[in-house]
């Protein structure tokens, strides 16, 4: 294993921008930057040895300074959509950024993914390690309490991404933390244009519906007999199509399943996989939930080598606690109380089959 270190840029305030890269014994790696701890490249082989960056992101430091789609990002305070833009804890409620219609979504306009954080290195035989800290102040982007986090990112020679997240506060908060990296498996990889020629599993038999402004109704539903059955490898090309209820298709998947774990239990989530190239994506988690999003609004110029990423050109799996948990009182709290420590693993694994 090792670690390599090089300048990828400076910010628009003159900041230097690291890039550090673990690579394992089988050439395999990933790239991250020090600007928002981000995931910049995973370079992975598919059945017959070929290396490819299955990453959609950027060159440029200019476009993570941007990153509107949160390509390869760490999500906080608090990940997806909180309704109204505002909860209540205790006797305050606080009021946050409406930046997806009346929503708060990934924490407003200020999101984590534009801070720079503080690196350290931790080389190994097996495996290397890179953490990146930082302290969220009291009263950024409307949520209470000195935050202090840190991600770690450890990449071995199994080809496993392992992401573990601590964080403590000062005073009582909400902390919903998850990354946003966006897969493309398909032969070219990140280049490839679209996910749907793969086939997608989701290790969950409930959901939680959405209302017309994208965060859940409040509701726990059954995914029998529903499109959003995806219990057995499904092909999303199949899947996917026009939005028309009575005929049970969907337009896009954005939705949260629930996962079937507890803290400090790490279970298997869900895959994504493609029989072209052999290429399979594994998500084990210990976070309640997992958000499969396919992306489908996707429309970003200047990616990476120049591309504009279109619709359905990656996919996600984020792992998190339900989508604005804090204003519903029978799903899981998001509530981190004061000296209380949060720690949480979620490991990708790619392979071939």
């Amino acid at each position: 294993m090792s670690i390599r270190k090089e300048v990828f840029g400076a910010t628009k305030d003159g900041q230097t921008v690291t890039k550090y890269t673990m690579t394992n014994g089988q050439g395999a790696s990933v790239s991250l930057l020090d600007l928002g701890a981000v995931i910049q490249q995973i370079t992975v082989p598919d059945r017959e040895g070929k290396l490819e960056d299955v990453a959609l992101g950027y060159d440029t430091v200019a476009g993570y300074e941007v990153n509107v789609p949160s390509f390869g990002a760490v999500v906080g305070r608090c990940a997806n959509r909180i309704s109204d833009g505002q909860f209540t804890l205790g006797d305050t409620t606080y009021k946050l950024d409406q930046n997806d219609g009346t929503n708060c979504l990934h924490g407003g306009f200020h999101r984590f993914n534009y801070n720079m954080y503080d690196a350290e290195c931790e080389p190994g035989a097996e495996e290397d390690t890179i953490s990146f800290s930082r302290v969220s102040q009291d009263g950024e982007q409307g949520f209470p309490g000195n935050l202090m986090f840190t991600v770690s990112y450890t990449w071995n020679d199994a080809n496993e991404l392992l992401i573990s997240y601590h964080a403590v506060s000062d005073a009582d908060t909400i902390l919903n933390v998850t990354n946003h990296c966006y897969f493309n498996i398909s032969p070219g990889g990140e280049a490839a244009g679209s996910v749907l020629s793969q086939e997608v599993q989701v290790a969950s038999d409930r959901y939680t519906p959405t209302g017309p402004l994208k965060y859940p109704t409040g509701e726990i539903k059954e995914v029998t007999g529903t499109p959003m059955d995806l219990r057995e490898f499904c092909s999303l090309e199949e899947r996917i199509g026009e939005e028309d209820p009575a005929n049970g298709t969907i337009f896009n998947y954005d939705h949260n399943y629930l996962v079937d774990t507890e803290p400090g239990n790490i279970v298997y989530a869900g895959a994504a996989r493609d029989p072209k190239n052999g290429r399979l994506l594994e998500v084990f988690t210990d976070m309640p939930g997992v958000q499969l999003y396919t992306a489908r609004e996707l429309q970003e110029a200047n990616g990476k080598h120049g591309r504009t990423y279109g619709p359905c050109a990656g996919l996600c799996f984020e792992a998190q606690q339900y989508p604005n948990g804090i204003n519903e009182p029978n799903f899981p709290s998001p509530v981190l109380r004061a000296g209380e420590e949060f720690e949480s693993v979620t490991v990708y694994r790619f392979s071939v089959y």
